[in-house]
């Protein structure tokens, strides 16, 4: 992508006007819509400024290849070398219960290969039931916001219903099945064309049971 079409995604993805988007680069809504229309480019004090802001990298603003997710709110960048990696701020991912808003944001330990492969990963904790079979209550999960989920493979998405919601991802032509994997019984979430909206969060890549945090 050019640089204004990354800045377009930044801030289009994070639903705001060019007037609040002018507000954390600290220039004129009228410097943005050059920006966005390729007339100017930003000083790189603004691009500091944003990518400050949203927590993510100067190379996603300015680097032409740049296109990766925009983390979500809370979250921090890993630092691959340092093996440890933020617990979101939004809170618990529910596996079976309404996500908890007030969790308290910690780092927590994760080898250091799996850092240096998911670069921009963050962790959240594991509360509910509706996947114990596989991952258990309690447990941190690695969720990387640049893997998009494929058929199998375990999620975490944001619902009209959920914050964040862990389940297996199951994509059709028409429909999406987020499908609980536990010792209980769930039913299945589906969703159509015409269904509200889904935004995934990222896919799980690692998780730790809470009896090995101990």
């Amino acid at each position: 992508m050019s640089i204004a079409e990354n800045i377009r995604r930044i801030r289009t993805q994070h639903d705001m006007t060019q007037e609040e988007f002018g507000k954390v680069a600290a220039v004129s809504a009228m410097a943005v819509s050059q920006w966005e229309n390729g007339r100017a480019v930003p000083r790189m004090g603004a691009v500091q400024r944003i990518a400050d802001y949203f927590n993510i990298s100067k190379g996603e603003v300015i680097d032409e290849e740049a296109g990766g997710a925009v983390l979500p709110s809370g979250a921090i960048p890993v630092v691959a070398s340092s093996a440890t990696v933020p617990l979101l701020t939004l809170g618990r991912v529910h596996a079976g219960l309404l996500a908890d808003e007030e969790e308290v944001a910690h780092r927590v330990e994760v080898p250091a290969s799996v850092c240096a492969g998911h670069p921009r990963a963050f962790a959240l904790e594991v509360e509910g039931d509706c996947m114990n079979r596989v991952i258990p209550e309690g447990s941190h999960v690695l969720v990387d916001p640049d893997r998009q989920p494929s058929n199998g493979s375990i999620a975490v998405v944001e619902t009209e219903d959920y914050r964040a919601v862990m389940r297996r991802w199951y994509k059709g032509s028409t429909k999406l099945m987020l499908s609980a994997d536990s010792f209980e019984d769930y039913e299945d979430m589906i969703f159509g064309m015409d269904d509200g909206p889904v935004r995934v969060i990222g896919t799980v890549v690692w998780f730790q049971a809470s009896n090995e945090m101990e």
